[in-house]
C-alpha cells in the first residue's frame, strides 16, 4: 500500500526515479538524462545486459519488430549504429495468410513509401545498446540488484524504500517494471486483464530457402505462426519463430525433438520456406493482455508493459512502450525546462491523453484479430478470406494499414520525427 512518509532518514534526491531497466525504462532514462535531468534507475536484476551476453553465432530467442518510428527514437539516442553493427535485419515485405483458407495479403515498403517496413532485432541487442547509453552517464545513478520495499508519498513527490534500506526521493516516479508491475500494485492502480488462453512458443530456425527480407505470418487452426527474418553472418535462411497456440499444444511443442518440431513448423507453414531446421530449444510463455485503468497519479506514471501488455500478433508491444517513453519524456522535459511542476497531474495527464487512446486502439485491434481468426465457423472463415483478398486489391487501404504498422500514428514526439 502507498503510505505517507513520516521519518526524516537521509535520502538521495533525483529529478526522476525509473523502476525497471528493461528496454522501455532504459530508453526513458536515456531521454531524460540526455535533456539534463538527474535520474535514478532501479532494477531488481543484479547485472545489466551487456554485449558479451549477445551470442554471435546464434540469435537469442526473444525478438521485436521495431518500426521505423522506433528506429528514429533509437537513432536520436545514438544507439542504433551499435545495434546495426551487431545484428539487425530489415524487412521490406510482409505476407499474411489464412492457413485454413485462401485469403492472403501482401505488403511492401514501396507501397508504403518507406525504405523498410521495420527491423527484426533481438531484444538482447536493443537492451545492451540502451544500457551503453545510461550506465556511465553522469546524470544517471543505477541501482541494480535492488528490490522495492515500499512506496511512500510526500508533499513534493514520491519516496522509494529499497530492500537495502536506502531511500530515494523524486518529484516523479515512473513504473517500467513489466506486466506484473510491483509499483502498479503498490500504487493501487487496477488493471483489466484478458487471459487469451494461449501461450507463445519461440525459437530460432534455419530454412531451406532465404527469407527474402519478408516477415511472414500464417493464421493456423491453433493460432498465428510467424516466421520473422534474421540474417546471421550473411546467411538469410534464418528466422525467429513465434507460434501463439493453446497451452496444451505449446507444452507438446516444447517437448518435441528438434526434428519433430521442425516438421510441425514446416507443415503448419505450408513449407513456404522449404524444410525447417530447429537451431535452439523451444521456449514458451503465457499470453495475457492487460491494460491499466489509469496511467498516472500525482508524481507517478506507468509506461510500457506496466501500463499495457499486448498479444505478440503484430509485434507492437515494444514499439508501444518506446512511444510511451518518448511522449512522457517530451512532456516531463518540457515542464522541467520551463520551471513547471513536472511530476504533478497537470503535466502527467498530457502524457496519458496522448498515449492511452493509441494503446487502447491497438489492444482492441489485436483482440479483434484474435477472435476473428480464432473461430473455425465457416461463415467467419469465408468472411475473413474475402476480406484479406479484397484488401490486397485496394492500394489506398493497404497504404493506410501500413502507415499504422510502421508507427506513423498521431502526433509523434520530437525524438521520433
Amino acid at each position: 500500500m502507498d503510505t505517507h512518509a513520516t521519518d526524516t532518514a537521509p535520502t538521495e534526491n533525483f529529478d526522476v526515479i525509473v523502476v525497471g531497466a528493461g528496454m522501455v525504462g532504459t530508453a526513458l532514462t536515456a531521454l531524460l538524462a540526455q535533456a539534463g535531468m538527474r535520474v535514478a534507475l532501479v532494477e531488481a536484476r543484479h547485472e545489466p545486459q551487456c554485449w558479451k551476453a549477445v551470442n554471435k553465432t546464434l540469435p537469442t530467442p526473444r525478438v521485436s519488430a521495431l518500426t521505423p518510428v522506433s528506429q528514429r527514437l533509437l537513432t536520436h539516442l545514438d544507439v542504433w549504429p551499435a545495434m546495426a553493427e551487431c545484428r539487425v535485419t530489415p524487412y521490406r515485405y510482409m505476407q499474411v495468410w489464412d492457413a485454413e483458407g485462401s485469403g492472403e495479403i501482401k505488403f511492401s515498403a514501396d507501397e508504403a513509401g518507406v525504405p523498410v517496413l521495420g527491423h527484426i532485432v533481438e531484444n538482447a541487442i536493443t537492451q545492451a545498446a540502451l544500457n551503453d547509453a545510461v550506465l556511465d552517464h553522469p546524470r544517471v545513478e543505477c541501482f541494480f540488484g535492488c528490490r522495492v520495499q515500499a512506496l511512500q508519498t510526500s508533499a513534493t513527490g514520491r519516496w522509494l524504500v529499497l530492500d537495502d534500506a536506502r531511500k530515494l526521493h523524486a518529484p516523479l516516479l515512473v513504473a517500467a517494471d513489466g506486466a506484473r508491475s510491483t509499483l502498479r500494485e503498490l500504487a493501487d492502480i487496477e488493471i483489466t486483464s484478458d487471459d487469451m488462453g494461449q501461450e507463445a512458443v519461440v525459437t530460432t530456425v534455419k530454412c531451406a530457402h532465404v527469407h527474402g527480407s519478408t516477415a511472414r505470418q500464417a493464421f493456423t487452426q491453433s493460432g498465428p505462426l510467424a516466421f520473422l527474418p534474421i540474417t546471421l553472418e550473411d546467411d538469410a535462411r534464418y528466422c525467429s519463430i513465434v507460434w501463439s497456440t493453446t497451452p496444451e499444444h505449446a507444452l507438446a511443442l516444447s517437448h518435441f525433438t528438434p526434428d519433430e518440431l521442425g516438421k510441425a513448423l514446416g507443415e503448419a507453414f505450408g513449407y513456404r520456406l522449404g524444410e525447417v531446421e530447429v537451431c535452439d530449444r523451444a521456449y514458451r510463455f503465457p499470453l495475457v493482455q492487460r491494460h491499466a485503468r489509469q496511467y498516472v497519479l500525482p508524481h507517478f506514471a506507468l509506461i510500457g508493459d506496466a501500463a499495457h501488455s499486448i498479444h505478440p500478433l503484430a509485434g507492437q508491444g515494444v514499439n508501444l512502450g518506446l512511444m510511451d517513453a518518448a511522449v512522457l519524456a517530451e512532456e516531463v522535459v518540457s515542464a522541467w525546462k520551463r520551471g513547471a511542476p513536472w511530476g504533478e497531474l497537470t503535466t502527467l495527464k498530457r502524457y496519458e491523453r496522448r498515449r492511452r487512446l493509441d494503446n487502447s486502439a491497438m489492444l482492441g485491434l489485436m483482440k479483434g484479430f484474435r477472435e476473428l481468426f480464432g473461430t473455425q465457423m465457416p461463415l467467419f472463415t469465408l468472411a475473413r478470406n474475402l476480406g484479406m483478398s479484397g484488401m490486397n486489391q485496394l492500394s489506398p487501404v493497404k497504404r493506410s494499414v501500413m502507415r499504422q504498422a510502421t508507427g506513423e500514428r498521431g502526433r509523434l514526439p520530437h525524438s521520433c520525427r
